[in-house]
């Protein structure tokens, strides 16, 4: 079935979701892992749930399309978890808070605008097209940021950091966008300098 809603310039709908990501999968250990949300956060503390806390948590829906930056696009992906902003409501930002970097296991980080990440759609998703992710999609927890091309959409999250000033993550440090809007095509560094007048 064709796909009714446009899709942003060069990107194309593939036959299958191809699995793209850097470094190994990490094994995933219940009984050891966590998530935590720390830095700039309103109370100047920070906060750790543990899997069974996570589990517990009621899980929302999210539809959207999602746009790597290598040019696919999946069409009408169903996501559930939490949203960003119950994790917002559940650990309050410092007022100056303007950014988010997002951490991974093994280093790995992406880094968000505020806005971004307190999007409507934007859900640390535990399930996608009504089954748990699977280990190479992300498991046990992806971000997921439908609007930015799909790295910003992390897996393996392991802690949400609130920054009060931007500080590019894992790709923004290797020449990608720092901000990743699809529809403007956002892929690389040197896209943010100012054209020439």
């Amino acid at each position: 079935m064709a796909h009714e809603e446009p899709l942003p310039p060069g990107q194309y709908v593939p036959r299958s979701w191809p699995v793209l990501h850097y470094g190994p999968v990490p094994r995933f250990r219940p009984e050891r892992w966590d998530l935590l949300v720390h830095g700039a956060t309103a109370s100047g503390g920070e906060h750790r749930w543990t899997w069974p806390e996570v589990e517990a948590m009621p899980r929302d829906p999210v539809v959207a399309d999602f746009h790597c930056v290598t040019k696919f696009t999946i069409t009408g992906v169903r996501w559930e978890g939490i949203l960003a902003t119950t994790v917002a409501e559940l650990v309050p930002p410092a007022g100056d808070a303007t950014h988010v970097m997002i951490w991974a296991d093994y280093g790995y980080s992406a880094n968000l605008r505020m806005s971004d990440f307190l999007a409507d759609t934007s859900v640390l998703a535990t399930h996608r097209d009504g089954e748990p992710l699977s280990a190479e999609h992300g498991a046990p927890v992806r971000m997921v940021v439908p609007h930015l091309y799909g790295w910003k959409s992390v897996k393996w999250v392991r802690a949400i950091e609130y920054l009060v000033a931007n500080r590019r993550g894992f790709w923004e440090e290797r020449g990608y966008h720092n901000v990743a809007d699809p529809w403007l095509e956002q892929r690389y560094s040197y896209q943010e300098e100012a054209p020439p007048v």
